[in-house]
């Protein structure tokens, strides 16, 4: 049983289907180890760095591959389809320890299977190796095309200013708006999930799970049909501008998601709001599924072909502001769902995303020469 303290009875008022008021009392222990808010410092540092490592992927494989055919690799996120069926079940506790194992098991089929392949590393290996064996001989010392040679403390500094530069540039900071605006709402639908459809709907926390199910499979359906197409739209857009790549020739197939994304907004938001039947409004959010990994990805890879070797600041940049974003929006969207209800709440988010659709045409015409026009010294 959790130690008992200081508790905030927080009111909630929502209108039954009959029109009168209902108002529920929701008790939060502010002084319970087990709540967030009271986590201990290296607790929520150890948070931190995990979601840092969000930030690691995209860079991993632009190192990885050559940007003509950089592709990220979407990964379906299950955590909210299981997540409620293990806390019903196994307690919430079984949440962190699942993760664990899971990744414990990936880490160490990795440190066996995995190789490197990323050449500058190699290539200091191979310079290591060769002043070892020369070193016994007359001490020659080897260098590589390319090589850094600048002090640790040089390059991070260099590092950490690299990301607000690169920020400066409109690509950057619109498509960062526009992700942040996906996070935002992402988070402020999910957060919400449960009191939408236990109040309104009288779903179990099991069953509310279960419903994440929409996005899932608009992420899969995406992720199979979808986003190899860019990869081919790349490759199409190329040949016709006489084998000359261009980092636009990734944004095309993001249409679908400036598309999709409004339309399943306003679709969610008055479904829920006229309180039609569940799969209704559950429908909308396979195509909202499919628009933000058509618009998240498309971006991405927008990025890495952009700056090539240093698409990691280049993704910092926009994942420092987003994730700030996509942290805020959802604090503040309970009170404004509350005061003018899920339709028009919702609505909101959707009438955003319709400002900020045409960026993906904008930046495929203009684009390049809004590059050249702000270069960036990094």
């Amino acid at each position: 049983m959790s130690p008992q303290g200081e508790r905030a009875p927080l009111l909630q008022q929502r209108w039954s289907e009959e029109g009168e008021p209902r108002t529920h009392l929701r008790i939060e222990d502010l002084s319970n180890e087990e709540n967030p808010r009271e986590w201990v410092r290296w607790r929520k540092m150890a948070n931190v760095a995990v979601i840092a490592l969000m930030s690691i992927l995209s860079p991993l494989v632009s190192s990885m591959f050559t940007p003509g055919i950089a592709q990220i690799a979407d990964d379906l996120d299950c955590s909210p389809l299981f997540g409620g069926i293990i806390v019903q079940r196994l307690g919430w506790r079984w949440i962190f320890w699942i993760m664990t194992i899971v990744c414990f098991v990936n880490t160490l089929a990795g440190y066996f299977f995995l190789r490197e392949t990323y050449a500058p590393l190699i290539l200091s290996s191979k310079k290591a190796e060769f002043e070892s064996q020369s070193s016994e001989f007359d001490g020659t010392k080897y260098s590589y095309e390319g090589e850094d040679t600048r002090p640790l403390k040089e390059k991070l500094a260099q590092a950490l200013k690299r990301p607000p530069k690169i920020f400066a540039q409109p690509i950057v900071a619109v498509m960062a708006v526009y992700q942040a605006l996906i996070f935002g709402t992402t988070y402020s639908i999910y957060t919400n999930m449960q009191p939408i459809y236990q109040d309104d709907y009288g779903f179990s926390t099991e069953k509310v799970g279960l419903l994440y199910l929409g996005p899932g499979l608009g992420f899969l359906f995406a992720v199979w049909f979808l986003v190899p197409r860019i990869d081919t739209v790349y490759k199409t857009l190329t040949a016709k501008n006489h084998e000359k790549a261009r980092p636009e020739f990734r944004l095309p197939l993001a249409n679908i998601g400036s598309v999709f994304i409004p339309v399943s907004l306003f679709w969610f938001a008055w479904a829920v709001e006229k309180h039609t039947h569940w799969f209704a409004s559950i429908s909308a959010t396979f195509f909202y599924g499919i628009g933000q990994v058509m618009i998240l990805n498309s971006t991405q890879n927008y990025f890495i072909d952009s700056f090539e070797k240093y698409a990691a600041s280049a993704i910092a940049a926009g994942t420092v502001f987003r994730s700030v974003v996509g942290g805020i929006i959802p604090i503040f969207a309970p009170m404004l769902f509350e005061k003018i209800g899920y339709g028009w709440g919702i609505s909101t988010f959707a009438f955003v995303s319709l400002v900020l659709a045409p960026a993906p045409v904008l930046f495929f015409i203009f684009g390049e020469r809004l590059r050249e026009r702000f270069p960036v010294d990094l």
